[in-house]
């Protein structure tokens, strides 16, 4: 297919309901000057006395959005700012998916979010395992769409496997659904691979997640990204509360992303997930470990309860994901600050299968 020719049928995409509804108009949004010299705001029902936090927040974070916009190099009018990737994944949701009526496909073993707010809506997830290799199964993928299939989530890098889905694999399906392709790269700035970000345009149906919480720090501030067309963007903004993010996250987020110590930090995880990983290769108890191109590892064990608790016992916490598809067996460690690190390394010198 030539991607050029591609068109989407947002009429049918979208929900009756958001087609014809009116969004709710704030203060903000009918004068959003919030810096204009000498003029008395007394339109939004503030609490008058300045404190620094009185005022409502810009419902558009339109600073944030043009910083963002030059860091990713796009438009400030392709990017939806929410509480967090949840806000916005739910977002998704509600614009495009009738309750009871839609359905989605997820690729387990995935971020459960998905399901979880598929759950939320009263929508089906049909799930269809990734491979052996953790790739899509591109075949069973389209052969459980239908005509009321709306969203497909491809998470990558992936969550809980840690690799990225093959170009060829994610070029397949795009080419050839004609409901929304949502990428979650809420770990791309780990990876060497770029971001589908330069393909918002060629692809229409592409939505990009991308969030603040793990290379960038700010776990803290619930910030998510939606990266899309501006005919995606526009449906969500039409719905999105009038002020989901705060002002101290905006005007911190803006601040940290100047200072741009996450360029460092990130290169630091990228060493100390090699050194982790060399240790883990000579670790007794691992029986397999699973490249990985974000901030954690994933790797198999011969008993995950056990070991598990041997790491608790340590004053270490790690994540054990047996109970997810295609990883019995399995811990995730996250790549903690060389000290941390170090106290793993040591640790895995010890561990026991007995």
């Amino acid at each position: 297919m030539n991607n050029k020719e591609k068109k989407i049928d947002f009429d049918f995409l979208v929900r009756e309901n958001i087609k014809t509804m009116r969004p709710y108009s704030s203060a903000r949004d009918e004068f959003n000057e919030i810096n204009s010299g000498d003029m008395i705001f007394l339109d939004a029902n503030e609490n008058p006395f300045e404190n620094g936090l009185n005022r409502y927040p810009d419902p558009h974070q339109k600073v944030l959005k043009e910083v963002l916009a030059k860091i990713k190099n796009v438009n400030s009018n392709n990017i939806v700012i929410g509480n967090g990737s949840d806000e916005v994944l739910d977002l998704l949701f509600r614009a495009f998916c009738e309750p009871n009526v839609d359905n989605i496909i997820t690729l387990p073993p995935t971020y459960g979010m998905y399901g979880v707010l598929a759950n939320l809506n009263a929508i089906e997830n049909k799930k269809v395992l990734l491979t052996d290799d953790f790739q899509p199964n591109v075949s069973s993928i389209l052969n459980r769409v239908n005509h009321k299939t709306k969203i497909i989530f491809l998470c990558s890098p992936n969550n809980p496997t840690g690799n990225t889905f093959l170009d060829k694999n994610i070029i397949e399906i795009v080419e050839n659904f004609n409901g929304l392709v949502v990428i979650d790269e809420a770990y791309i700035d780990f990876s060497d691979k770029p971001s589908w970000l330069k393909k918002i345009n060629q692809y229409p149906n592409l939505v990009i997640i991308q969030t603040l919480s793990k290379a960038y720090g700010m776990a803290g501030l619930r910030l998510g990204l939606v990266y899309a067309s501006e005919q995606i963007i526009t449906i969500l903004e039409k719905i999105k509360p009038p002020y989901n993010v705060n002002s101290i996250s905006q005007k911190l987020a803006i601040e940290k992303l100047a200072s741009m110590k996450y360029l460092y930090e990130i290169e630091e995880l990228k060493k100390e997930r090699e050194k982790v990983m060399k240790a883990l290769v000579q670790c007794k108890i691992v029986t397999e470990i699973f490249p990985s191109e974000t901030n954690f590892i994933l790797f198999r064990v011969d008993n995950a309860t056990l070991q598990y608790n041997q790491f608790l016992e340590n004053g270490i916490v790690v994540r054990n994901r047996s109970n997810d598809s295609l990883c019995r067996g399995c811990l995730r460690i996250t790549i903690g600050t060389p000290l941390e690190n170090e106290k793993v390394i040591e640790l895995l010198k010890k561990l026991k299968n007995v």
